[in-house]
């Protein structure tokens, strides 16, 4: 392919020089060829001679392309014939705009054959080609009004299969028209692409000399007859008047005191803490003020009714003292009418159980077994698109239309090559040296020679490789400014052609790829700002690997297979290669996260596993008594924590085994989580049940003890358990299908730990007590001690209130009913949460990469990499279904932005956004199909569409069979000289096909060649684009247009791009009545990040309802049901302020450590809120009451025992267990810990429901004794 913008300054064909050259009109400076250059390049004789009258056939020649000149003219036929045939390189990047073609046209028709050549070429030297004189240099007199016409009517052209300006092919990218003269002007040297002598255009000539510079008059592309489209020409009157002026970035509202600034947000939640503040504080005074007075006036009353209150309080009823036989002191009329059932079932069933344990430890335990049966079909899903992206996701049904209508996204192997920078404040050196080229030569010859095993046969690159245009692979390298040839390095001209070529990619014929595409610097280079090529940092080699529907098939397991013999030679050859020369290499591959994603679900197995262990450790510990020297072999418990932790092991197995059964697949999610979170909960009740039991009592049977610990804690367990197992089964209705899998597993295992722990854990617990009375070993019940001293029998039997629980009585309970306590926290917990609130403003949703990837991984240096060099976002398709471009639609100039096309149009409205990329996150124009096409059928694109005399298609003249690549320069052929355009003007409807031309003709299109002499050609950049199938019935089914996002280097920066781009779809779609759509390859795994924060605060919604309703049924108290919703959802708003100020963004991780917190908050907080409920006084004696029973086995059995095992996953070697299970789990329990044993006490103390007084109605439903 020849340089367009090169071979087109081969139009300046001049003829003559004389001594005494005449300056006047009708006189030619130039006339006639006398000569070539060695490369070819013919050379104008220096003839000053009169203008010549040509014959009727060329001036009616010269008058079809060149309007303005008339009568006598300064160029013979050959010289107007080359005229023509090199023009017709340039037609096509312009013809879009009819006022910028006739500019472009006037320029070189005037320099070429007007009549008056004279007043504006001075030929200024001249050289001896065959002892004929040629002309080697002029000067070419143009007025500053007419480059400047000519420039503002180009400058905005585009050209669309490149997504770039015209200009950039025909004019090296030029700024202002002084640039572009200065292009066209230069002189070549032999074999380089070029103007073939000197030409330097200037202003005016001398005051003596008697010229007077060319000013033929130019069009504005907004001209009215020759006007351009809006994406061509967004000055037009007609184009400004109808674009709508951007939207400007919505920022947050945020309100200004002094030079301090806040959100609005912040400021509002802060004047309602301080109202709030204020009045509870006004409220509190005045409360006390009114006690103290009301105190001062009752006290000889009530001290009178203090021994009579106090008589009555040492006599209970006989009913009570029947049912309690000495238990600690509980109101059971307190409790509720279900409590009540669940209270004398538990009695019941404690009884019953401690009669026929290990009857019942079999049954459960063989049912859990036979679930776990199902493990035999465990499978584990690691494929993300099934992981995060819906079968009913709109992204994924985009992407299976755009897949199998066009074509799948290539897969990408990418190298990254890159200097190292000496310090912190300096610039990292440039790449571009001859040692860096040539060791990226001897990278890619390693590349190149790579083969892969597959089935016993061997692959290599170029089976597998992109192949756009041929048998040349479309790999994206710089080498491709030498073809990919290392002999070409020194011959083309070294660092300095890659330097020259960054200037004209698109226009040498040195500078195109072996693909024979151009190669754009910025997909090659990295590391460099703005267009300072030559400042890259970085190499970027990109080889693109052809893809199949859905990842499946032979070929995407070849590649596969290819892509881990890349990684494994990036590892093992390239990166010591480039450590040698000082330089940094990060790679990757399509199938890289994929396997390291494999890699990490084993990372940190050794650590959960600690993890576990040392849970274990606490367990058998807490469970156990006090030690003693002398028996703590007997009342330890770690045989029953053991079995204990075995049971939650097998609730989780249980789960995994149905679901599995059923065909549903475990995620690693899973795998990590589930274990954690159902020991955690199952811990809690093990700690309970057995503090309860150790509660009693030691007189009492151990039947009865078992009775009373079950009536004491069931209910409470089974509220939390049931709670927590609805708020894990709302998780169902999430979309995301690893989040939803999640919360069906997880639902499913914290019910069978519960089923496990009332049944299978209050058996062993029987056979522990019992093994503890008889004075077996722990761990080795088999062995009785014969020891039988007074002490150790106090070791066994005796009851006493451990430190914690006297801790909690003595100091704890104490200082929490003190008043200016109870306001501090009050204000200080409230303070908290609204400080939540406007942290969890600032969380931004995504999952960034690095994290999810192991710390040793490959990964973590290319993703860093990537945001540090990479210059362009991905592609960007917007996809049209059912494009009807029938005669009788008007779709398509809807959708084109050309002459003609409306100025809303598609194409119009994608460069207009284009135009403000930090808004739509569009970086250019769109490449369009359509735009290309029209133009390759118009009449003025004269090499494009051609026919033979037969009818069929007819290739420009520098194709086979016009010419062959081995023929050297080409001209018009004998096999070729009657083709004829497609179509004269009078063919067309307004420069539009009609549906039998576009059906015809577009086959013809997208299987055309690019050329220098027609570039339109659709076959490689467009080849995919077009959906055939049917299109005979004048509707096409898909078609897309490509443009690129702006850089996208943060997760936020991929979310708002597709939020952006959908809406601009959105847009388009209703005012065009269209179905357009936009895709790019990782909307897919995007799409959950847009909502996000609407699934999160649903599903936590319905999960808090979820909690409340449990509540309610089980309590049948509104007041206390409301009190634990509004501790949880404090516990929930400040684990999202947590996240805010740790930077935790929202994912599908976070969502599911959200929904789990709810459950586990529930247990910080049901166990206190029931115990008060039963207890006896007033608000503050049953809030000591609460936290003297039950405080002690909150923070031992939950808090304490979360802590430990969360605390170990903080030496993960994973980041995503550090960020979302170490920081995120340490957070909840620390908060709930403190909403649980802290605030919550002090707000029942305050608000907490009063007593039920229920002494008649109820009394059935009070747990009585046989």
């Amino acid at each position: 392919m020849r340089i367009v913008s090169s071979i087109l300054l081969l139009l300046i064909l001049f003829v003559g020089y004389g001594v005494e050259a005449k300056q006047s009109a009708g006189y030619c400076a130039m006339y006639d060829i006398c000569g070539a250059r060695s490369d070819g390049k013919v050379l104008n004789c220096p003839f000053n001679i009169p203008a010549v009258k040509p014959d009727d056939l060329l001036s009616s020649k010269i008058q079809s392309l060149c309007p303005t000149i008339t009568g006598n003219v300064c160029c013979t036929e050959t010289q107007f014939d080359t005229l023509r045939s090199q023009v017709q390189q340039a037609i096509p990047f312009i013809v879009g705009c009819p006022a910028c073609l006739r500019n472009f046209l006037n320029l070189f028709c005037e320099l070429t054959c007007s009549p008056d050549q004279s007043l504006f070429i001075n030929v200024t030297s001249t050289t001896k080609v065959k002892n004929n004189s040629t002309v080697d240099g002029i000067q070419y007199y143009i007025t500053d009004d007419f480059g400047a016409g000519m420039y503002e009517s180009c400058k905005n052209v585009k050209f669309g299969s490149s997504n770039s300006r015209a200009l950039d092919f025909l004019g090296a990218g030029a700024k202002n028209f002084k640039e572009w003269f200065a292009f066209i002007g230069q002189k070549a040297g032999v074999n380089v692409p070029g103007s073939p002598y000197g030409i330097a255009f200037l202003p005016t000539p001398p005051v003596s000399s008697g010229m007077r510079p060319m000013n033929v008059s130019t069009y504005s592309c907004g001209d009215e007859s020759l006007g351009c489209s809006c994406g061509d020409c967004p000055s037009a009157a007609t184009c400004s008047s109808k674009a709508e002026v951007p939207t400007q970035k919505k920022h947050s509202c945020s309100i200004k005191i002094g030079s301090l600034e806040a959100k609005c947000v912040d400021f509002i939640l802060a004047i309602v803490y301080i109202v709030l503040v204020s009045l509870f504080l006004g409220g509190g005074l005045l409360h006390r003020v009114r006690g103290k007075k009301k105190t001062s006036q009752m006290r000889p009353s009530s001290e009178a009714g203090g021994e009579q209150n106090s008589a009555n309080l040492q006599k209970p009823d006989t009913i009570h003292a029947q049912m309690l036989q000495n238990t600690p002191q509980r109101n059971w009329g307190q409790l509720s009418t279900v409590q009540g059932h669940l209270a004398n079932f538990y009695r019941k069933y404690g009884i019953w159980v401690a009669r026929h344990p290990t009857l019942v430890l079999c049954l459960s335990v063989s049912v859990v077994l036979l679930l776990c049966v199902g493990l035999i079909r465990f499978k584990v899903e690691t494929r993300p698109d099934k992981l995060w992206v819906g079968s009913g996701s709109r992204a994924a049904q985009e992407k299976q239309f755009f897949d199998t209508h066009l074509a799948p996204f290539y897969r990408i192997e990418q190298l990254i090559i890159a200097t190292v920078q000496k310090s912190s404040h300096e610039k990292a050196p440039e790449i571009l040296t001859d040692d860096n080229i040539k060791l990226l030569f001897d990278i890619q010859k390693k590349v190149d020679g790579l083969r892969a095993n597959h089935s016993g046969s061997m692959v290599s690159l170029t089976d597998i490789c992109m192949k756009p245009l041929g048998e040349d692979c479309a790999t994206q390298s710089v080498l491709q400014y030498f073809k990919m040839k290392p002999e070409n390095y020194d011959d083309f001209g070294g660092v300095d052609h890659v330097k020259y070529c960054f200037e004209h990619f698109t226009s040498t014929d040195s500078c195109l790829s072996a693909f024979k595409g151009p190669l754009d610097p910025t997909t090659a280079l990295g590391g460099f700002s703005g267009n300072s090529f030559s400042e890259a940092s970085a190499f970027l080699v990109t080889y693109p690997v052809d893809n199949a529907v859905d990842n499946k098939g032979n070929k995407t397991e070849k590649a596969v297979a290819w892509e881990k013999a890349f990684i494994q030679l990036a590892k093992d050859e390239l990166l010591p290669m480039v450590k040698a020369k000082n330089l940094t290499l990060s790679f990757s591959s399509e199938s890289s996260i994929e396997e390291e994603l494999k890699r990490e679900s084993t990372a940190d197995v050794i650590t959960i596993a600690i993890s576990y262990l040392v849970m274990f450790a606490y367990i058998s510990l807490t469970l156990g008594d006090s030690p003693r020297l002398n028996s703590f072999y007997i009342t330890s418990k770690v045989l029953l924590g053991l079995s204990g932790v075995l049971l939650v092991m097998l609730s989780v197995l249980g789960s995994v085994g149905f679901f599995s059964a059923v065909g549903m697949k475990s995620t690693l999610i899973i795998m990590e989580v589930i274990p954690f979170l159902v020991l955690a909960v199952g811990v809690d009740n093990m700690c309970i049940l057995v503090h309860a039991v150790k509660r009693q009592e030691q007189e009492l049977p151990l039947e009865r003890r078992i009775s009373n610990a079950l009536m004491e804690v069931g209910p409470s367990i089974t509220l939390a358990s049931l709670a927590e197992i609805l708020a894990f089964a709302v998780g169902a209705f999430i979309k995301m299908p690893a989040v939803r899998v999640f919360s069906m597993f997880a639902a499913l295992a914290v019910l069978l730990d519960f089923l496990l722990q009332i049944t299978a854990f209050v058996a062993l617990i029987v056979f522990d007590f019992q093994r503890t009375e008889d004075k077996r070993v722990d761990c080795f019940p088999c062995i009785k001690t014969s020891k039988s001293s007074n002490s150790a029998d106090k070791g066994v039997g005796q009851r006493k209130a451990g430190l914690l629980t006297r801790y909690m009585k003595e100091v704890h309970a104490p200082v929490l009913s003190h008043w200016a306590v109870k306001i501090l926290v009050i204000a200080f917990f409230f303070g908290l949460a609204m400080a939540g609130i406007a942290l969890s403003t600032r969380i931004e949703p995504g999952l960034e990469q690095q994290i999810v990837l192991p710390q040793d991984s490959y990964l973590q240096g290319y993703f860093n990499n990537i945001s540090t060099y990479l210059r362009i976002g991905p592609p960007l398709y917007f996809v049209l279904k059912n494009y009807n471009y029938s005669s009788e639609s008007r779709q398509t100039n809807q959708l084109c932005s050309i002459n003609k096309c409306d100025s809303n149009s598609l194409l119009n409205e994608i460069a207009r956004a284009s135009l403000t990329p930090e808004l739509s996150y569009i970086a250019k124009p769109a490449a369009s199909w359509l735009d290309d096409f029209l133009v390759w059928l118009s009449p003025e694109a004269f090499g494009c569409c051609r026919k033979f005399t037969n009818g069929t298609f007819c290739p420009p003249d520098d194709q086979p069979p016009c010419c062959f690549p081995d023929q050297g320069s080409c001209g018009l052929s004998e096999v070729c000289k009657d083709c004829t355009t497609c179509f004269r003007h009078a063919d067309l409807s307004s420069d539009r096909p009609s549906t039998t031309q576009f059906k015809e003709k577009l086959p013809w299109f997208l299987n055309a060649l690019p050329s220098a002499d027609c570039a339109k050609g659709g076959h490689g950049a467009y080849s995919s684009s077009v959906d055939l199938q049917g299109y005979e019935n004048g509707i096409i089914q898909a078609s897309s247009f490509r443009t690129y996002h702006t850089p996208l280097n943060k997760q936020a920066d991929f979310v708002n791009s597709m939020r952006a781009a959908q809406e601009f779809s959105a847009k388009v779609s209703r005012s065009l009545k269209m179905e357009i759509y936009p895709y790019s390859v990782f909307y897919m795994f995007f799409e959950q990040y847009l909502d996000i924060w609407k699934t999160a605060l649903i599903n936590l919604s319905i999960a808090i309802a979820a909690v409340f309703v449990v509540c309610l049924i089980i309590t049948c108290s509104f007041w206390s049901s409301a009190i634990i919703l509004l501790v949880i959802a404090m516990i929930i708003i400040d684990l999202l302020g947590v996240m805010a100020v740790f930077h935790i963004q929202l994912n599908a991780l976070s969502v599911v450590n959200l929904i789990m917190s709810v459950g586990i908050a529930v247990e910080f907080c049901v166990h206190i809120t029931h115990a008060f409920s039963i207890s006896t006084g007033d608000r503050n004696h049953r809030m000591k009451e609460a936290l003297g029973g039950m405080g002690a086995s909150v923070f031992s059995g939950i808090t304490l025992t979360k802590l430990v095992g969360v605390i170990v996953l903080g030496f993960s070697r994973s980041e995503v267990f550090v960020v979302y299970y170490f920081k995120m789990y340490l957070a909840l329990v620390l908060l709930g810990f403190l909403h649980g044993l802290v605030f919550l006490p002090v707000f029942l103390s305050m608000f907490g429901p009063s007593p039920r007084h229920v002494e008649g109605e109820r009394q059935d439903h009070r747990p009585s004794l046989p």
